[in-house]
């Protein structure tokens, strides 16, 4: 199975309701849609969001990464050679890590095809579904209880609540949310980097004397402040997920080292692709720290791969994996089942995925 080319598309989606954090505010998808075809006439499938403020890269950026780097690297190899093929993938361009995991995912999707086995199968496969939080977005305190009313009456029981725009407003809003719920939904808080270390633990001391009860904060301070989220973990009795500051196997192990967070949040477009995530899970593993396997806002083919991983690997013991729910309808056909909190993982060859509908391909 030889890869012959790759075709680039256009995937525009529309979200139930705006997405907003500290970092953006976004209203529908607009991600690059990867086709890797082979002459035997399969065909590999990825996708990669242009999510600038977090991982630098613009759908002009993806493209280019592919037209100048990526499809020399790939088209005329064979896909059982799939070690070499990833590690040159890696090698080809430095950091442009979301386009590297389209194309890393579509590989993935072949070599599953090649051999007529699922993914998940073959990473593992230690249970076949997951249940997902659900994303509140940063409004007003009213308006993010209300949005949280919604989701419970659907069905959810982890809510994942986005703070950090106007922070003085942060402990109202849990507040409100928590007050409108109950105690019985999980509630995480996902920051966005919005905070400074002290002010981090400060806020977050203060949702625990107002009984908020908090799973864990997400990313409470900026990416590159390692000693500063220390300083949270060290400090606050809330456990800390750190996002943002893992991008790759090498960020995880300086985590780790550090004891600067308590968990990891993997994301396939932040490290690359499955190829550089099963080298964090494998990390994870070694040092007892529990993964999260997280999206940007991504349509189903990029979060059916992390689906996968999710399935495969015991490590992984939380999901935030809503991309696909948040959007209005669903152009791809095949892939995991996604029923609003339920997640069921395809059995079907490779990722599963059998065709795109309403893709505007590039020349």
């Amino acid at each position: 199975m030889k890869i012959t080319k790759v075709k680039l598309g256009i995937l525009s989606v529309p979200l139930r309701v705006p997405f907003k954090t500290a970092l953006r505010s976004v209203d529908s998808i607009e991600d690059v849609i990867v086709e890797i075809h082979t002459d035997t006439g399969n065909i590999g499938y990825g996708e990669a969001p242009p999510t600038g403020a977090i991982t630098g890269e613009t759908t002009g950026s993806i493209v280019a990464a592919f037209k100048d780097h990526i499809n020399k690297t790939i088209i005329g190899r064979d896909i059982d050679d799939f070690e070499n093929l990833l590690i040159d993938l890696n090698k080809c361009i430095v950091k442009n890590t979301s386009a590297k995991a389209a194309c890393d995912m579509a590989i993935w999707d072949l070599y599953g095809q090649l051999y007529k086995i699922p993914v998940h199968k073959l990473l593992g496969s230690s249970r076949k579904k997951i249940q997902t939080d659900i994303t509140i977005s940063v409004n007003s305190p009213k308006e993010m209880a209300q949005d949280a009313i919604c989701a419970v009456n659907k069905g959810y029981d982890v809510l994942k609540v986005k703070v950090g725009v106007n922070p003085n407003l942060d402990v109202d809003r849990l507040l409100e949310i928590r007050k409108a719920v109950g105690k019985k939904p999980m509630i995480r808080i996902d920051a966005n980097q919005a905070w400074t270390p002290k002010e981090a633990v400060r806020i977050l001391d203060k949702m625990e004397d107002k009984l908020i009860d908090l799973e864990l904060v997400e990313q409470p301070v900026i990416f590159h402040d390692l000693e500063g989220l220390k300083y949270v973990t060290d400090n606050s009795c809330v456990p800390v997920l750190a996002d943002e500051s893992v991008f790759s196997p090498e960020d995880a192990l300086e985590i780790v080292k550090m004891k600067a967070a308590d968990m990891i949040n993997i994301k396939l477009m932040k490290c690359g692709g499955i190829y550089n995530a099963l080298k964090i899970t494998s990390l994870a593993e070694l040092a007892g720290i529990e993964c999260m396997i997280g999206c940007m806002l991504e349509a189903k083919i990029s979060v059916n791969a992390a689906v996968h991983l999710a399935c495969a690997k015991q490590i992984i013991t939380k999901f935030d994996l809503d991309g696909p729910i948040l959007c209005t309808e669903d152009p791809i056909v095949g892939g995991s089942i996604f029923n609003e909190k339920d997640i069921l993982v395809s059995n079907d060859y490779g990722l599963g995925i059998k065709r795109l509908e309403g893709i505007k391909y590039l020349d």
